[in-house]
């Protein structure tokens, strides 16, 4: 016998974390990406709060973590 298949609800928004909220995206017909929240905010979100393994081993980059940035840093 063959499963059904559920379909997911449209209307749902899913859980996002209290810094993305309103986040949105969307790809348009044209394959471009739509967001509700401009590129450099979710980059600076994906910085402090994801682990990228292929950086872990840097030691600069706590304190680029913290917002520091190497200009700041030679004042």
């Amino acid at each position: 016998m063959a499963k059904k298949k559920g379909k997911a609800p449209q209307d749902q928004k899913a859980k996002v974390n209290k810094d993305l909220e309103g986040f949105d995206i969307k790809i348009d017909s044209f394959g471009e990406i739509q967001s509700s929240l401009p590129i450099d905010k979710i980059n600076e979100f994906l910085n402090k709060n994801v682990d990228d393994k292929k950086l872990r081993d840097r030691d600069d980059i706590e304190d680029w973590k913290e917002g520091k940035s190497e200009e700041e840093e030679e004042d």
